[in-house]
């Protein structure tokens, strides 16, 4: 799915953040799987599965005091365009308290940094 998202932000970022936040766009969007971009270098999110997230800081993001959208936003900012990266993080699945190990893949195309993060 990430491969997709970056080939189609190659193509055309304007109609694939588009795409992206279509949650009817089912090459995008997954169950609880989904495709999320945020803008370098002020790290506010141009793409996410709810609307409510656009525009807001992913370095804000935080569970339980780790900083996860900072985490998030030095590991795809430091890294060559077009290269994968990954983060792992501690985070509850949904609608449950239990914690599990959930991973982050993400690459960077130009001014947008876009990934996907699941369950391990």
């Amino acid at each position: 799915m990430l491969e997709r998202a970056v080939t189609a932000l190659k193509a055309d970022p304007k109609a694939a953040l588009k795409q992206f936040n279509d949650e009817k766009n089912k090459q995008f969007r997954d169950r609880d799987l989904f495709v999320f971009c945020f803008s370098l270098p002020d790290g506010n999110f141009t793409a996410f599965q709810s609307p409510v997230m656009l525009g807001t800081d992913v370095r804000e993001l935080k569970y339980q005091d780790e900083p996860i959208g900072q985490h998030a936003y030095d590991a795809v900012a430091k890294a060559p365009e077009g290269e994968f990266v990954s983060i792992e993080y501690n985070f509850p699945k949904p609608g449950t308290k239990t914690v599990a190990t959930k991973q982050s893949l993400e690459a960077r195309v130009g001014n947008e940094a876009c990934g996907i993060t699941y369950f391990k």
